[in-house]
């Protein structure tokens, strides 16, 4: 059993990031707080996928002429990693997105405390 999770120790890492960034999304009030938690929680996804598309001992899929079949599955799969590298974008992309908003937000109402935002807000409305 102690195997297991020694063996797993990098799932239960992404595990434990996926839980913190959950946690700052829903439980944190701030603004700021929220899109870090965003932040973390695309990280410990984008690192899922890349150690879930680990295999030991194997190398670049290059193949050489004459290669075996016994040979091609020693490669790794690049398209996971390329995928983890559009994911990146899009996260630093969203990431820029909503500070820009939360900068908007800030200089309108003065406040980046979720409760005291919404109030201003109804406030404004009626």
């Amino acid at each position: 059993m102690i195997d297991f999770f020694v063996g797993h120790y990098a799932y239960w890492f992404v595990l434990a990031l996926l839980v913190i960034g959950l946690y700052g999304m829903i439980l944190k009030k701030n603004l700021v707080k929220k899109v870090i938690g965003m932040s973390i929680f695309q990280v410990a996804i984008i690192l899922f996928f890349i150690v879930s598309s680990y295999k030991s001992g194997a190398t670049v899929p290059i193949l050489r002429h004459g290669a075996h079949e016994a040979a091609i599955n020693g490669y790794i799969n690049p398209l996971p990693h390329t995928l983890m590298l559009t994911a990146i974008v899009v996260g630093v992309a969203t990431s820029g997105v909503a500070f820009a908003l939360i900068i908007r937000i800030f200089r309108t109402y003065r406040t980046l405390e979720e409760p005291t935002l919404l109030r201003k807000m109804e406030d404004n409305v009626d």
